[in-house]
């Protein structure tokens, strides 16, 4: 969706200028230039005719600047980054077994990823300074320094109209948020790769000592301790009141009459 709209907002553009000449002659005036311009903006090949104020001639001008290689090469990242995008997520739901064969499918997923990252953030770069400069190139105010008849002060040049940018940098802040979105996405790829699991992975005799450590502790004991204790048949150890041991536990209990 990031990448739908960012070549949608900078290949289906089209906008245009309005100048106005209004000559010491009334009569060669014109108040209605209207200049267009559309992507790939190669400004250099459209054209217009102005008055010179000088009787009936008018004089043929055309804007200046040819920045169709930022903005093809823009909307081309973005093309290719829609198209692997939609490639993948097919990948990923219906052949998700021949994804993860010999690791080969997440390998080349996360090259890819990189890959992309970086030319989001290069074309992105691009595109916003040939945005810059294609401003600059269509402001009505330089515009209308390229006509001769504005060079004379008898003669009024005004700016009727100016091209409106909001699309252009909307294109821009989406391609700096496919570069975040597809930088992000490359530690979730690498994730599937298997190499983070691996590094985290515990050594066999480390788990085994572990668990042997566990299963030999006093928990899993009949007894509290070494000695016995509660759980074993014994006696208590208890003296009695002429000096001799009573015993409890003992094959029976012992009179008490026979003691004294």
């Amino acid at each position: 969706l990031f990448a739908i709209f960012a070549f949608a907002t900078c290949g289906g553009y089209s906008g245009g200028l309005r100048l106005s000449v209004d000559c010491a002659n009334k009569s060669e005036s014109d108040l209605s230039i209207d200049i267009a311009f559309a992507y790939p903006f190669r400004l250099h090949q459209v054209n217009f005719d102005a008055p010179t104020c000088e009787g009936k001639r008018r004089e043929k001008l055309s804007l200046i600047g040819d920045f169709s290689s930022s903005a093809e090469f823009f909307v081309t990242i973005a093309v290719f980054a829609f198209l692997y995008s939609l490639a993948a997520t097919v990948v990923y739901i219906f052949f998700q077994n021949k994804y993860r064969e010999n690791n080969r499918g997440p390998l080349i997923d996360f090259i890819v990823t990189v890959v992309f990252s970086f030319l989001w953030l290069v074309s992105s770069s691009a595109w916003a300074k040939g945005l810059s400069d294609v401003k600059i190139a269509t402001d009505p105010d330089e515009v209308l320094l390229l006509m001769s008849a504005c060079k004379q002060q008898s003669n009024k040049c005004l700016p009727v109209h100016s091209p409106v940018m909001s699309s252009l940098n909307t294109s821009v802040v989406f391609g700096f948020l496919n570069f975040i979105l597809w930088a992000g996405n490359i530690w979730f790829v690498f994730k599937e790769t298997g190499w983070h699991s691996s590094g985290q992975r515990h050594p066999p005799d480390t788990m085994e000592k572990q668990s042997s450590s566990y299963n030999q502790g006093g928990y899993n004991q009949d007894s509290y301790g070494p000695t016995g204790g509660y759980n074993q048949p014994g006696s208590y150890g208890q003296v009695g009141e002429y000096g001799q041991s009573q015993s409890y536990g003992q094959s029976g209990p012992t009179s008490f009459t026979n003691q004294i």
